[in-house]
């Protein structure tokens, strides 16, 4: 247990830099935003489970008990994500003529797909926002009840002037309520149900369903469905109490969906539901937001095969997850082929060198502090998640462990001992990395074994021209041989 690691993170709605203290240790509560799930996941939907993969991990790591909800929005989000229009998963659905649960069924089982290759954990509870539309009735009763919200024509809006009277909205993301008041002027008044609305600002929790809308449901105002933010604090409130310790999301979450979120559970509690806000920033293409409204992602699964017109080549899943981990969780992520390969390069490098250091033997004395980098791993961890230093620190160990085998270098017992534990439990245990099937499948392995005994035979019968050109061919293919004590091996250069 290493709770004594001293973990600080950065808290969006202080702006600064926290020591992590939970609530009720050693329990952690985490909630994370999860997908509406009305199309097949892209690269800008990798980076957050990425991180919060390695959150999740790194607290468990730390001797915490982690409980992580991540939600499916499969109801209540509307296009361009307004209080108007279709649902993004109805409007499929109609479109493709297939029932709503069966859009939603389909693109969740391709996120988790894409979870279960990049090595992510599962979450502790996966609720959808369809199983709980009980709980966001009685959360919106709750508000009424307040003083916060109010019924026009069958639906339900929260009066964020109201509120703002007694809270701070706008404080998580920085939005000033005069300003946004301001910005909305008269034209806003003119949109297409802003009449129901005492202020253009305000949002809404519950909408009364046209006809043509297909999921609705029964409620004491309508017959309709509920808005996309009351979901996440219904949620939220079910599973982890009216307060919990950490709330993620991107940063294009911060407003409207996590700033609403505060004010619905805030005007139901009379607290912040989360004491840590944590984003990460975008992955961006030209230094553009990657997303499916954009039309400009890249699919998952085109990554993969390299069928893409932006991609030179394909890459595997695990070169994708180090690409996203070389840049820090709160800077932007900018996609390209130069980077991807150089996380490609590196990644290969990273891998052999665990191979390496089961092979290596001890000497009397070490030529390094081994403690001491390992330490300086911990404290980039500790220094708000810093995977970019953590992974530099990591790469010195492996010019090391790479001495250590060229017997240019030395390493005692202990530290030996020292060193597999640590660098096992940074590369596997936390930054979630493991050998690649797809890179060396069974198949594939049993050929390759079969050609290193066929090149091994051949040098033991001093048949230095047929070993020769096995192994010349085999790296005119892609493939290093690599000659040791215990005998030949490859891997995929």
């Amino acid at each position: 247990m290493l709770i004594m690691q001293e973990l600080k993170i950065y808290n969006t709605y202080s702006r600064s830099i926290e020591k992590f203290e939970p609530l009720k240790p050693p329990f952690v509560g985490l909630y994370l935003c999860g997908p509406t799930v009305y199309g097949n996941p892209h690269l800008g939907h990798v980076r957050g489970p990425v991180f919060f993969d390695i959150m999740h991990r790194y607290l468990k790591h730390l001797g915490y008990k982690v409980r992580f909800v991540r939600n499916i929005t499969d109801v209540g989000h509307l296009v361009n994500d307004a209080d108007e229009g279709e649902d993004k998963i109805g409007k499929l659905a109609r479109l493709e003529k297939l029932e709503p649960m069966e859009v939603a069924q389909f693109y969740t089982n391709r996120y988790h797909e894409m979870l279960n290759v990049l090595n992510l954990i599962p979450a502790s509870i996966e609720p959808r926002a369809s199983g709980h539309i009980i709980e966001q009735i009685e959360m919106i009763e709750t508000i009424i009840s307040e003083g916060y919200a109010y019924e026009s024509c069958g639906s339900v809006y929260f009066d964020v002037l109201k509120y703002s009277k007694t809270h701070d909205y706008g404080k998580l993301s920085g939005r000033v309520i005069e300003d946004l008041i301001a910005g909305a002027g008269n034209e806003a008044r003119e949109l297409e149900g802003q009449e129901e609305k005492k202020n253009s600002n305000d949002f809404a929790l519950w909408k009364k369903a046209g006809p043509e809308h297909i999921m609705q449901w029964n409620s004491p105002w309508s017959k309709g469905f509920p808005g996309w933010h009351i979901e996440c604090s219904a949620m939220s409130k079910k599973y982890l109490g009216d307060v919990f310790d950490i709330h993620g999301g991107g940063m294009d979450l911060l407003f409207p969906h996590h700033e609403s979120e505060i004010a619905q559970s805030t005007a139901c509690s009379s607290r912040n539901p989360a004491k840590y806000w944590v984003h990460h920033n975008m992955i961006t293409i030209n230094g553009q937001k990657m997303a499916k409204s954009l039309n400009n992602g890249i699919g998952v699964r085109e990554f993969f095969t390299g069928e893409h017109p932006l991609l030179e080549k394909a890459y595997t899943p695990m070169t994708l997850k180090f690409f996203i981990l070389m840049a820090h969780y709160r800077g932007t992520l900018d996609f390209s082929n130069v980077a991807l390969q150089a996380a490609e390069k590196g990644l290969s490098r990273l891998l052999t060198s665990s191979e390496t250091l089961e092979k290596i033997n001890p000497s009397p004395t070490s030529s390094i502090n081994i403690k001491k980098i390992i330490d300086e791993c911990y404290q980039a961890l500790n220094d708000d998640l810093n995977t970019p230093i953590l992974i530099s620190k990591l790469f010195e160990l492996v010019t090391y462990i790479n001495s250590v085998d060229a017997q240019l270098a030395s390493i005692s017992n202990e530290d030996l001992r020292l060193l597999k534990t640590s660098f096992h439990a940074f590369v596997f245990e936390i930054l979630g990395l493991q050998k690649e099937q797809s890179a060396k499948n069974n198949k594939l392995d049993g050929v390759m074994q079969m050609l290193l005994r066929m090149r091994d035979e051949a040098k033991q019968n001093k048949n230095y021209a047929l070993s020769d050109e096995i192994r010349s061919k085999l790296a005119a293919l892609g493939f290093e041989i690599k000659d040791g004590k215990e005998g030949s091996s490859y891997s995929i250069s």
